[in-house]
């Protein structure tokens, strides 16, 4: 039991160093090849923060782990919203300016909806893997061109500010690149194995185990750029790397595990985790789109927010111990 805690607390560790490297490395090379700064936040760094979820889930599933690979995506999108987004607005209310992030938001809650329809039945198959991966790739497509055409847009404008402040040359880019998608490989393989054992020893599931310890732990990297965000007032980059992380956790994540496996999705991820995920969800459009305030996540909703994650939590403890 000691060795699989130690390699939950060190390969947590790696995680976050490796999809850091890895993040900055990508970024800086498409620097270098004259792509728009835009597009860069879009699609480049909102990939690379979720990647942990992504290798996580892959080698969850190849392994026979559904619960963690499933508790793992949805359990970050959960995080993602109510502690993250909580944690980052009682640094800063986040302001909602940019355009591109207000079109993200309806997008969002669509995806949200139709994981909900494909757990509800308790499976997830190929051919949903495969759908999954179909809107992933018109999104990116779509972000790809909407990120070619725009010209000036906040998160841009924050993003450009970024990439200005680390400058980095291609060889050392590369090699932070490679350097971090091979650690990251290898800490999520230990995070796996460390969080199986260690459900089998306190005779919970490893769904629980996804939902809580895993789900934080590949959260840290959206949690880090968030609250460095907020502290830069670049509200636009800290509310872009939730929106963009649970797209990227809903589709690609769920979608690559179902791919390599079909997984098998337990009756309370839809009656408690997918309720969870969509009633946060719909929080964040509806203070996204300030129907009674300018716009903004500010401190007393992002108290609100913690708390729903504190409650869930507890919720998922007391139904896990009960059982």
């Amino acid at each position: 039991m000691l060795i699989a805690i130690v390699a939950i607390v060190v390969g947590l560790g790696l995680l976050v160093w490796s999809a850091d490297w890895f993040v900055e490395g990508a970024a800086a090379l498409a620097r270098h090849f004259g792509l728009p700064a835009l597009l860069i936040g879009m699609v480049i760094v909102g990939f690379g923060t979720s990647a942990p979820e992504m290798v996580v889930s892959a080698i969850a599933s190849m392994e026979g782990n559904p619960g963690i690979a499933l508790g793992n995506a949805y359990g970050s999108n959960i995080a993602n919203i109510a502690l993250i987004l909580g944690l980052t607005a009682l640094v800063s209310p986040i302001a909602v300016h940019s355009s591109v992030l207000r079109r993200e938001l309806p997008v969002l809650a669509a995806v949200t909806g139709l994981a909900a329809w494909q757990v509800w039945d308790g499976n997830i198959t190929r051919l949903d893997a495969a759908v999954l991966l179909l809107v992933f790739g018109a999104l990116m497509a779509w972000s790809i061109r909407e990120g070619l055409q725009q010209k000036t847009d906040d998160f841009g404008n924050e993003m450009e500010r970024e990439l200005g402040i680390h400058p980095m040359p291609p060889r050392r880019a590369a090699f932070r690149l490679l350097a971090g998608l091979v650690v990251l490989i290898a800490s999520s393989r230990a995070l796996v194995w460390g969080a199986v054992e260690v459900a089998r020893g306190f005779g919970i599931s490893d769904l629980v185990i996804g939902l809580t310890v895993v789900a934080v732990g590949t959260s840290l990297p959206e949690l880090a750029s968030s609250l460095a965000a907020a502290r830069r007032n670049e509200h636009d980059i800290a509310l872009g790397n939730v929106i963009g992380s649970n797209l990227f956790n809903t589709l690609a994540v769920v979608g690559i595990a179902g791919a390599i496996h079909p997984v098998a999705a337990a009756p309370e991820v839809f009656s408690r985790d997918i309720l969870a995920m969509s009633v946060l969800t719909v929080s964040l459009f509806v203070m996204g789109y300030g129907f009674w305030s300018p716009r903004r996540i500010n401190r007393w909703e992002g108290s609100l927010l913690l708390i729903a994650y504190i409650a869930y939590n507890t919720w998922l403890l007391r139904g896990a111990f009960a059982g």
